[in-house]
């Protein structure tokens, strides 16, 4: 049973026993009533949770938490931003997350591989899947991180849990949850009240430090079934990645799955 979280800044956390998805769940209830935000949803009993590309995200019951949280970001004059400047909310999300799995494996190698799966020690702990609401007015982010999954139960040999990495104590997913949403309030915050400018909101900087795919060879696989080979340079305006091939071309990628080389 979770406990309440420290974080006084989140207008309203919803915990349920057991849902099918938390992102579908609050955007349908986002879609009913006009719900604040940063209005989170969690449970450690998702069913049919849904990665990105449309992938399935199953754990056992108990050994997971998925935390779905809505984001309405908006200036200092209270107007919300452009849909166009929400690119940015996904990192914001891995950004959080990285430094809420850093506080409780603080000697770990943690970062987030562009543009938000958790990694420590390059192995996946948690992924972030962010759904524009229909309506346009926001986003919900749904994050899942493996908590206490042993080795018989990741989904693949490729992912970790805080358990697996040494991470203990029976308030483990508290600690983790009021961690993420402290941050994932402050980034977001900030990046609204600098009107969606991730530099002046340090945002971009954030993500730059933690991001362990900048610097490596990867390879990019696009929608259309194409892909792009070359070296992770940097996080532009819009939050792409930008990716240098051989020939000295620069391009920025918005969505696909990037894989490590080297």
């Amino acid at each position: 049973m979770l406990l309440p979280v420290s974080s006084e800044r989140v207008s309203r956390l919803l915990q349920l026993p057991s849902l099918p998805s938390t992102n579908a769940e609050l955007v349908r209830l986002a879609g009913e009533q006009q719900l604040p935000a940063f209005t989170t949803l969690v449970t450690d009993d998702q069913t049919a949770g849904r990665g990105r590309r449309g992938r399935s995200w199953v754990a056992p019951a108990g050994t997971s938490l998925a935390i779905s949280v809505l984001l309405r970001p908006s200036g200092l004059d209270g107007v919300p931003l452009d849909p166009s400047r929400f690119s940015w909310l996904s990192l914001a999300a891995g950004v959080a997350m990285t430094d809420a799995v850093a506080t409780v494996l603080p000697d770990a190698a943690v970062g987030f591989k562009w543009p938000n799966d958790v990694q420590v020690a390059g192995k996946k702990i948690c992924g972030v899947l962010g759904e524009l609401l229909p309506s346009g007015g926001g986003v919900v982010m749904g994050a899942g991180i493996n908590v206490t999954m042993t080795v018989e139960q990741l989904p693949v040999p490729s992912a970790t849990s805080l358990a697996l990495e040494g991470a203990d104590g029976d308030d483990l997913p508290d600690r983790i949850l009021s961690v993420y949403l402290d941050r994932l309030v402050e980034l977001v915050g900030a990046y609204g009240k600098h009107a969606g400018d991730a530099d002046a909101s340090g945002l971009r900087a954030a993500a730059v430090e933690r991001c362990t795919t900048l610097g490596r060879e990867v390879r990019a696989e696009l929608p259309g079934d194409e892909e792009l080979l070359g070296s992770a340079v940097g996080i532009d305006e819009l939050g792409r990645l930008q990716i240098r091939a051989g020939s000295g071309r620069v391009d920025a990628v918005a969505a696909g799955d990037i894989i490590h080389l080297r």
